[in-house]
């Protein structure tokens, strides 16, 4: 069947929308007597009716003639690319629109970048060296029109929801070695298959990703755990041969039987545990924990023959430390190493809620921090969703969540006043003493009466007057603020457990 490259479409119609930020650029670039079109993810994205996530425009303009177009803008780069910035957009995708010239490239001696790069004046030089066909679409604007330039079948390939290359893939692939990579997260962000051929170059190359920098490899896989399959991407990964380049210690997991609670061996734990997260859209941190939080069980593993079941004890801790040596050679931050390997340390808190205490509980959210206490809860749930278990939240786990609020809560006291004993004595000139105490109390009382008498101008002044009460008023007083604060705190405790619905 015959296929046209060139076709003009209506973007009213498509419901299509470019930024002004980007047909501006592409305007001030005809008007300026170059040509230029949208190319790469963007225009895949826009024949998806996606957001895309950054905008390229490419043009037979060299790099010098397009910082005369645009005065904001820079060049730091060796392949052409000039940042255009848009300094009064809010949106982070338009504040820099990256221009290249149309490129031709020459071999990869590294299988990372090219040796040398030569600007052309053919919009077909610049199709033919991109990665794979759904990126490999250019647009021309005109007004409300535009016209699609599609040489090597894109279209065709969104529609069928396919990821396949450029030509030929084991050229495209030994070009730049982590297209491998970025053929799983593609397939695992759009939900598209691999094209056969493409697949097959993809396991015959997958070697080849050994010669990619550690930090473009996390990178990729970054964006591979933030789509919205990332079960489906590692299954891919490992069935394609790249995981072991990547994550060996993840394959380690699998036929690793775990019995008693848990219906899938480690490897399918874990990748439902992450999917789970993903689901939720939950934070990378949260996602990587997810993922790694069991991944030492195949070495602590032993069994038990007075149970029949297998043990992993100590896997947390050993967990933590395997996690931590995995992200450093991942080139993860240090502030991101530290977050996942305190959580996966401490993952294994689940305990009795029936026999628990307030302290173990205020001990837990000392070891893991305040600022992480609810991403352990997280995780928890997807580790028990990656069981195989039905129910997110169970009772047991929701009194814990109640548990960990109550104690985490600021205490009704007087120390919520905005003054405190010393301001008392020397406003009211008392001596420390059990009065000074029973004023704060009086205090206390009028202000969970009223909260916006909380201010340290009244509660000085209502401090002098009541220092001059008769002893037994302003005991009384004191001891109806204690009460006071007694219900407060029943009120808040019964008003956290009704949040969790627990008794």
């Amino acid at each position: 069947m015959w296929y046209n490259p060139v076709m003009e479409i209506n973007l009213f119609q498509r419901k299509i929308n470019i930024p002004d930020e980007v047909s501006d650029i592409v305007k001030k670039l005809e008007e300026a007597g170059f040509k230029a079109y949208l190319v790469g993810g963007c225009v895949r994205d826009l024949l998806l009716k996606r957001k895309p996530k950054d905008w390229d425009v490419t043009t037979d303009a060299t790099p010098e003639e397009i910082i005369k177009v645009f005065s904001d803008s820079f060049y730091e780069n060796n392949f052409g690319t000039v940042g255009v910035v848009n300094r009064d957009t809010e949106d982070e995708t338009l504040k820099t629109v990256e221009v290249t010239p149309f490129r031709l490239e020459s071999s990869y001696s590294d299988f990372r970048r090219p040796d040398s790069v030569k600007f052309s004046k053919r919009l077909e030089d610049d199709l033919q060296r991109r990665d794979f066909t759904i990126n490999a679409i250019a647009l021309s604007i005109k007004d409300s029109t535009a016209e699609i330039f599609d040489l090597y079948e894109g279209r065709k390939d969104i529609l069928d929801k396919t990821i396949r290359t450029v030509g030929n893939p084991d050229e495209r692939f030994t070009e730049d070695a982590l297209r491998i990579l970025r053929a799983i997260r593609f397939s695992a962000e759009l939900g598209f298959t691999l094209n056969t051929d493409t697949l097959n170059s993809i396991k015959k190359n997958a070697h080849l990703l050994e010669k990619i920098s550690k930090e473009r490899i996390r990178d990729e896989f970054v964006k591979l755990l933030m789509s919205d399959k990332p079960m489906e991407g590692l299954i891919n990964a490992h069935n394609s041969g790249i995981l072991k380049y990547i994550l060996p210690e993840l394959e380690a997991g699998i036929g690793i039987e775990q019995r008693g609670t848990h219906i899938y061996d480690v490897w399918e734990h874990l990748l439902r545990s992450l999917q789970h997260s993903a689901d939720k859209g939950w934070p990378l941190e949260i996602r990587l924990t997810a993922l790694f939080h069991d991944i030492s069980k195949p070495e602590t593993r032993r069994f038990s023959h007075e149970t029949g079941t297998w043990t992993f004890y100590g896997h947390e801790v050993v967990g933590s430390r395997e996690t931590r040596k995995i992200l450093e050679r991942l080139r993860f931050p240090v502030k991101t190493i530290e977050k996942i390997t305190k959580l996966i340390r401490w993952h294994m808190f689940f305990s009795d809620t029936e026999q628990i205490t307030l302290s173990a509980v205020r001990r837990m959210v000392a070891n893991v921090g305040k600022e992480n206490i609810w991403d352990l809860m997280n995780v928890r749930i997807c580790d028990r969703v990656g069981t195989g278990r039905p129910k997110e939240n169970p009772y047991r786990l929701r009194k814990y969540q109640s548990m960990v609020e109550e104690a985490m809560r600021d205490p009704i006291s007087v120390g919520m006043l905005k003054t405190d004993g010393k301001q008392i004595i020397e406003v009211t000139h008392e001596t420390p003493g059990p009065k000074i105490g029973q004023i704060l109390h009086a205090l206390l009382e009028e202000v969970l009466d009223d909260p916006k008498l909380n201010t340290e101008e009244y509660l000085n002044k209502r401090a002098i007057e009541l220092a001059k009460l008769p002893k037994d008023e302003l005991l009384a007083l004191g001891e109806k603020g204690k009460i006071k604060k007694e219900e407060a705190d029943s009120q808040k405790i019964e008003e956290i457990r009704g949040k969790f619905h627990v008794k």
